[in-house]
């Protein structure tokens, strides 16, 4: 290699100032974040018109085994890599429904409208749900299920680590006066109305996998499985889920509309009597049995640990 390319490779590019430092991160992050070619290589120009090899050389110097361009396009290649596998393993349920060309494309339309801004990609779906939403067309003609399906998603990523606060326990209700008491819901719990019954979509599609990886000690079973055809799309049918964790685990659980409107009533700050208000009507109270069902749902949600004080 010539004397004066080895002496190239060692020159510094430096940053005098704040401002010029941050002109430096924008300028990498313009090559790091550039859209691949379909051949999964840098591409030769940026998303603003420019050569790419220009804006390297600003930014880049080579070494004695790469060009500066080679060098940045393992890092370009690198964050394309990882966020697209990050939400491909993060969202089945979409995968399911739009299939795997139509979801990577979608995927990339996300990914340049709303690029990895977070110290963790757990965070990297969050706005997913917003953009199916407002950019219809990377899911037509299923919009409203693929709208869903993120949601859900993305509830489950909240439930898993999301913050747990001491529980309500039985006691804590003694001698309370429902028209003072607020309870409050756990943070992590998520609850979901949807358009689409996407709970059990989910888990048909976690079924199918399972038996796909050979998780299953059925192999026949797991056979008939790879020829069939993909879990078919759910047909629209509101419903109201919740998403919580139990034990470390997370489980959905189906809500009756009463139950969800008082849920979400106490989710508001509602005290407890103004939050039975909103899921009974008036007409509905005198008979025994919602008594007995409201009874119900609170002892199942006290044992999911679904209370906090508020």
């Amino acid at each position: 290699m010539p004397r004066h390319a080895a002496k190239s490779s060692r020159e510094k590019l430096t940053a005098r100032s704040r401002a010029e430092l941050r002109a430096l991160q924008r300028a990498t992050l313009a090559v790091v974040m550039n859209p691949l070619t379909r051949a999964n290589r840098t591409a030769p120009r940026l998303r603003d018109g420019r050569a790419t090899k220009s804006a390297v050389a600003a930014i880049a110097k080579p070494n004695d085994r790469l060009t500066a361009f080679e060098r940045l396009e393992i890092y370009n290649r690198m964050y394309w890599f990882r966020v697209l596998d990050s939400l491909h393993e993060d969202c089945p349920g979409l995968r399911a429904a739009l299939g795997e060309r139509k979801f990577m494309r979608l995927a990339e339309a996300f990914l340049l409208k709303h690029p990895s801004s977070y110290w963790t990609l757990r965070d990297l779906p969050q706005r997913l749900a917003d953009f199916i939403r407002r950019t219809p067309r990377l899911t037509a003609p299923h919009t409203a299920l693929c709208e869903d399906i993120a949601r859900f998603e993305w509830a489950q990523v909240e439930v898993y680590d999301g913050a747990a606060r001491p529980v309500f326990t039985v006691d804590d209700l003694l001698d309370s006066d429902p028209a003072k008491l607020r309870l409050a819901l756990q943070p992590y719990l998520q609850l979901l109305e949807l358009r689409y019954p996407v709970d059990d979509y989910l888990i048909a599609i976690r079924k199918r996998e399972s038996l796909l990886r050979g998780d299953a000690s059925n192999a026949p079973t797991a056979l008939r499985v790879r020829a069939d055809s993909k879990v078919p799309r759910p047909r629209r049918a509101p419903c109201r889920v919740a998403v919580h964790r139990h034990h470390g685990k997370i489980y959905f659980k189906r809500l009756e509309p009463a139950a969800f409107k008082i849920l979400a009533a106490i989710r508001s700050g509602q005290p407890l009597d103004r939050a039975l208000a909103a899921g009974i009507p008036r007409a509905k109270r005198p008979r025994e049995d919602w008594a007995a069902t409201v009874q119900g749902w609170f002892r199942s949600w006290m044992e999911l640990g679904w209370f906090c004080r508020g």
